[in-house]
């Protein structure tokens, strides 16, 4: 199974829950498309409920799936959605941090705070801290964060100018955004791991072919449909790395899934490694002390 692992390979997720970030469209969706298939109750944290609600529809009437509204460049919404989830879930069995925004123009947060940074890595820093205790009681629940391979293009993260207040570059600033996505899951597994029953383990979707690259450069969208067919892979197999982190038995806290082709933009799912950095202690550590003081969430573990 290890080598060739695809959608079937998913275990049945009955009797599991499910909250899925971003989840009405691209590698949300057909993450919760499978896991709803395999049983799990799904809920579908999304920013534009009515398009939530469509995407449920989509996943059919015999799928057990709800839709919370989550804006994650918002933290007050943020914790009007973890208030929701409390009050009506009794567990969670997976959390998947999935939701995104890339390239876009310079933008910002309610918070003010810049708009990948904020959203990709501080918005889900709070949801996960403050749903935490939902998942700690349950044996083998995961929290999935999902990162990227733009981990790797000048990415690191920049403490003195966090929110590029200063200039805006908005691949350098995507790219703190993942990295600071792998940081964060590597830190908590650190601290859940003398828990024994929450493991945290990211993942990657290579390149797939998804409404993310709306906000790219023109150039970038205009020459995508020409080489796509050469580097890229469907939403579907994209979906499979997060699946596999989220659901695959033999998966250990802080491993990293991604697609094991050439360069990391396609191929089967399998463990791989990050950047050097992203494996930095020190730098994850101040990273999470940051994002404390930030968001004004702390965790109840570590």
């Amino acid at each position: 199974m290890g080598e060739n692992w695809t959608e079937r390979d998913v275990p049945s997720q009955k009797g599991r829950v499910a909250v899925i970030t971003g989840a009405n469209t691209g590698l949300g969706f057909d993450t919760a498309k499978v896991l709803a298939e395999r049983g799990a109750t799904v809920v579908l944290a999304v920013r534009d409920v009515e398009k939530g609600k469509q995407a449920a529809a989509r996943l059919g009437a015999n799928a057990d799936v709800t839709v919370q509204e989550l804006d994650l460049g918002s933290l007050d919404s943020v914790r009007a959605a973890a208030a929701d989830l409390h009050g009506t879930l009794p567990k969670i069995d997976l959390l998947i941090n999935n939701a995104g925004v890339m390239y876009p123009p310079k933008q910002t947060t309610r918070e003010g705070f810049e708009l990948q940074f904020g959203t990709n890595h501080l918005g889900h820093f709070a949801f996960t801290g403050l749903l935490l205790d939902l998942l700690l009681p349950v044996a083998d629940s995961r929290v999935v964060t999902v990162a990227s391979i733009a981990h790797r293009i000048r990415a690191s993260i920049h403490f003195d100018d966090l929110q590029w207040e200063n200039s805006y570059d908005r691949v350098a600033a995507y790219g703190q955004a993942k990295l600071a996505n792998l940081m964060f899951a590597y830190e908590l597994q650190r601290r859940l791991a003398p828990h024994g029953t929450t493991t945290s383990i990211a993942a990657h979707p290579g390149v797939a072919r998804t409404e993310l690259m709306r906000n790219s450069p023109a150039i970038a969208r205009a020459l995508f449909p020409l080489v796509a067919p050469l580097f890229t892979q469907s939403s579907e197999r994209g979906a499979l790395p997060t699946l596999r982190a989220a659901t695959d038995p033999a998966a250990l806290g802080g491993q990293y899934y991604g697609p094991a082709g050439v360069g990391g933009y396609r191929g089967r799912p399998e463990v791989v490694t990050s950047t050097p950095q992203s494996y930095d202690v020190g730098i994850q550590q101040r990273l999470w002390a940051v994002s404390e003081e930030l968001t004004a969430v702390k965790f109840p573990v570590g």
